[in-house]
């Protein structure tokens, strides 16, 4: 299985399965001396954890990280910096009635097609549960920004849909998204997203949901002109996450229904500032940052491991059906945000470094 790595100068290789032993991952090309807080990073890992509620899976994973290399005295040594967690609490017993059957939404079908040799348990690699260590590499990642941007750069996350039930303002509490189980930046929904997921759950199925992230303070001119543009890296690492089947940067899909006077973002100058009347692009332009917030959203599909029954076909090309029994997440959407803020703080930390490098 080729490319299980990321990024151009700075990159991360993730390893492991979702019932081995152990998930790993080690960040290449991360510059030295740069302060490496552990329990930073930890409480980054703490935010994805499952089994905080009754929202996500039950899997109960205390995702405890460990720094293995490149790392002494606090500080990045320059050479390749190893994380590990051992996974604790898998039970692939709740997988042994389903091994000869391919799971309708999930990578089983064509996993096995391309490498004959699928580890079924909880979708081996194709997991999610790989995206613990993507946290973890962010998080590092969020170290290299702060230590070379001024002002800090801000990145905030938070779920504006579940279902059919969508935020219907555009006023976000900040504070409020790490104070509820489901990253919502507005207390008003709460309540429905918990009837609306308690319904799906105790009825065998599950709700997708929509993620918006908001970058404060990205310095103008990140990103590369043509196959380095920052919608093209974000896009490329937003689609990489587990169940992500949409992205669009600004107004989106909406920018339809502008015309070319309206859609554009207009620009004047005030107190010697370019202020910008409107933020259709989302804060990119060409590709590169223009020094406006930016903004793009996700879309995460429902999730495919059910209890309600499916039809299928086994390993041996016959009908069948199939229900997923076992824990997993009735929205897994919701632990998709600390994943998302992860793979955007790598993504500029990457295309930062590029646009200081003396090659480009």
């Amino acid at each position: 299985m080729s490319h299980n790595s990321f990024g151009n100068l700075l990159k991360f290789t993730t390893w492991g399965e979702s019932h081995g032993e152990a998930i790993g991952c080690v960040v290449d090309g991360f510059p030295a001396n740069i302060p490496v807080d552990l329990k930073y990073i930890q409480s980054k890992l703490n935010t994805r954890r499952p089994g905080q509620s009754k929202f996500t899976t039950q899997r109960n994973e205390k995702d405890i990280v460990k720094i293995l290399s490149g790392v002494f005295n606090g500080k990045s040594t320059g050479s390749p910096i190893s994380f590990i967690i051992y996974n604790e609490d898998q039970r692939s017993k709740d997988y042994s009635n389903i091994q000869n059957k391919f799971r309708p939404g999930h990578a089983d079908y064509t996993y096995h097609m391309k490498y004959k040799n699928f580890d079924y348990r909880g979708g081996g690699r194709s997991s999610a549960r790989e995206t613990a260590m993507r946290v973890a590499a962010g998080a590092l990642s969020e170290m290299l920004i702060s230590k070379i941007t001024k002002p800090k750069m801000k990145i905030t996350s938070g779920v504006i849909q579940i279902g059919n039930e969508k935020i219907k303002t555009d006023k976000w509490n900040e504070n409020f998204i790490n104070k509820n189980p489901f990253f919502s930046p507005n207390k008003g929904i709460v309540e429905k997203w918990e009837d609306l997921i308690l319904t799906h759950r105790k009825n065998g199925s599950s709700l997708g949901a929509i993620i918006e992230v908001r970058v404060k303070n990205c310095p103008i001119g990140i990103g590369e002109p043509i196959y380095q543009k920052l919608d093209s890296e974000l896009s490329k690492a937003i689609m990489s996450i587990n169940a992500v089947k949409g992205i669009e940067f600004g107004t989106g899909f909406n920018l339809v229904e502008l015309d070319g006077t309206n859609s554009s973002d207009q620009m004047s100058i005030k107190k010697n500032k370019i202020k910008f009347h409107s933020n259709h692009a989302g804060g990119i332009l060409g590709g590169i940052s223009s020094g406006q917030e930016i903004i793009f959203r996700y879309v995460v599909k429902p999730t495919s491991s059910v209890l309600s029954e499916k039809s299928t076909v086994t390993k041996n090309m016959k009908n069948s059906k199939v229900r997923t029994v076992g824990r997993h997440d009735p929205c897994v959407g919701i632990r998709a945000v600390p994943v998302g803020i992860a793979m955007t703080n790598f993504v500029i930390a990457d295309l930062l470094m590029i646009s200081r490098s003396k090659l480009f």
